[in-house]
């Protein structure tokens, strides 16, 4: 994994939530996992990694991620045992 998915990874991880996140980085990091990522009415995304399938919302007008979405994320990495 490249050094910048690594940052990205450990921003994710991190407590407390980090709300300093770019969405882009987010999912350049999710399709170097193997996500596929299509796009859903408004501004949702579906992520589909590990034999699963989440939505996402993609934030703006800002690019960063909120706090909310950041924690649902690890919850998700964390269960699928991603370090």
């Amino acid at each position: 994994m490249k050094r910048k998915h690594q940052k990205t990874l450990a921003l994710i991880l991190k407590q407390p939530t980090s709300a300093n996140i770019d969405w882009k980085d987010i999912e350049a990091l999710l399709r170097e996992l193997g996500a596929e990522i299509g796009e859903r009415e408004g501004s949702r995304v579906i992520v589909r990694l590990f034999d699963d399938r989440r939505v996402f919302h993609r934030p703006h007008p800002s690019p960063k991620t909120d706090k909310g979405a950041v924690a649902s994320l690890r919850r998700w990495l964390k269960d699928k045992e991603v370090k």
